[in-house]
């Protein structure tokens, strides 16, 4: 079976764990993923879980040698709005170099790299200059609920030294990237109640609260007129920015006009005094990731809602926790709430920021593998995403984490026409044998 067939065979699961719709399909896409690891001479199982199994793979333990651990998902998100899909999302194509599929790019086509690295010295008669250890779980889109049980239960028979995760991106195509950072999220829901139901506008507006004129005020307090956060306290704790950093990341080929057509945003905004790649890499924000109220439908109802909420989400960075800033939110949004409405919110998911040292043995070992791999050294940094995972790891495995991406800005991840190109999925391969290599000589 060549590269692209394993992968192919791989997207072809519609492994999409937030719907119960898939429970069968993410589950024999797991008994798959354990078959495969099993045929390449790896010990495996698909542990069940009160969620999604996840699947553990090893090589045979050679003492005296260190110990990688990998870890991916072969979960994948709702491919909604199929409508916008070129084609159907469960059956891959390459079209121009790139593998498009749900889940091409996350994060099947990643884990599989790293897969097919060690298969391929296995199938040589080699020995891994390492243990390997691969943890693919099946319920990462959905917030990873059940992984922490799976951890403390088997955490004593992996004991890593070292942590490897391609579930990031690259800056741009041809340049590397080691990522050491990223922002942690709080997220919560906002809701404010007035009448018991809608009300005519007619005879009821202007003598009664409007609780969505209400909630856009109540909004419109989270930032200051230069858009920084206006919750009292909220930057107490943020890691300011080291110089290296800055200088590192002003050299990279990304500019204003880069920014705005990668996002197809006519204009950049953001916090005043800092460059788009600080506000997005090491800069907190707090986000309206939805809003509504009273009549959504064709035309027009004249209503007064009797109730508006908001989704908000809050980006974290070094060194906030989620309690810290949602005790401070929730403050500032009772101090500002009129006393003609109620106030309601609803806690979602958290997860904190990840940071570590690129320039720790294992840190420069990553980047020595990356260099061999793409013959040029990597761009090291951080990412405005999440992975609350990282800090569960840390905590119970007590190891440090690399992050090795393959994707590119354009991968589509989570939306229609999702991508991965054919050439980083044969260079994902190339820097999974490099790391091993580079690791047994920390």
């Amino acid at each position: 079976m060549t590269h692209l067939e394993s992968l192919f065979a791989f997207l072809r699961f519609q492994s999409v764990s937030a719907d119960p719709a898939y429970r069968s399909q993410v589950s024999e896409c797991a008994e798959w993923l354990s078959r495969r690891f099993a045929a390449m001479g790896l010990e495996s199982v698909a542990w069940p879980t009160a969620g999604h199994p996840v699947v553990l793979a090893r090589s045979r333990p050679r003492p005296g040698l260190r110990t990688l651990l990998i870890y991916g998902h072969y979960d994948v998100q709702p491919v909604d709005p199929l409508a916008l899909w070129k084609t159907p999302p469960f059956e891959p194509r390459v079209e121009e170099g790139k593998i498009y599929a749900r889940g091409a790019a996350d994060n099947k086509g990643q884990i599989m790299a790293h897969l097919l690295g060690v298969e391929e010295l296995l199938k040589a008669g080699k020995e891994l200059p390492v243990n390997v250890i691969f943890l693919v779980e099946g319920e990462e889109e959905v917030g990873s609920p059940h992984l922490e049980a799976f951890l403390r239960e088997h955490g004593g028979e992996l004991r890593p030294d070292i942590i490897a995760i391609s579930d990031t991106g690259m800056v741009a195509p041809g340049i590397p990237s080691l990522t050491y950072g990223l922002r942690g999220v709080l997220a919560m829901e906002v809701r404010l109640r007035g009448a018991a139901h809608d009300l005519h506008s007619g005879i009821y507006g202007g003598m009664v609260p409007n609780p969505a004129t209400l909630l856009a005020r109540l909004i419109a307090t989270l930032h200051d007129e230069s858009f920084r956060v206006a919750v009292p306290g909220f930057y107490d704790a943020v890691l300011p920015l080291a110089e290296w950093e800055r200088r590192e990341w002003a050299a990279l080929p990304l500019d204003d006009a880069a920014l705005c057509a990668s996002s197809e945003s006519r204009a950049l905004f953001g916090e005043a005094g800092f460059t788009p790649l600080e506000r997005v890499w090491a800069r907190p924000t707090a986000e309206v990731n939805g809003i509504g109220g009273g009549y959504q439908g064709e035309g027009s109802k004249t209503v007064l809602p009797g109730e508006a909420f908001a989704k908000l989400t809050f980006r974290l960075v070094p060194d906030q926790t989620p309690a810290e800033i949602e005790a401070k939110v929730r403050a500032h949004l009772q101090a500002h709430t009129p006393p003609e409405v109620t106030l309601e919110i609803s806690p979602g998911h958290g997860g904190e920021p990840f940071l570590c040292d690129p320039n720790s043995p294992d840190g420069l070992a990553a980047r020595r593998a990356v260099a061999r791999t793409w013959g040029r050294e990597p761009a090291l940094i951080r990412e405005g995403g999440s992975i609350p995972i990282l800090q569960t790891f840390r905590r119970l495995l007590k190891t440090d984490i690399l992050l090795l991406g393959l994707a590119l800005p354009d991968c589509a991840a989570h939306a229609p026409n999702e991508n991965f190109p054919v050439e980083n999925l044969e260079a994902g391969i190339r820097l999974n044998q490099a790391l091993l290599e580079e690791l047994a000589r920390v």
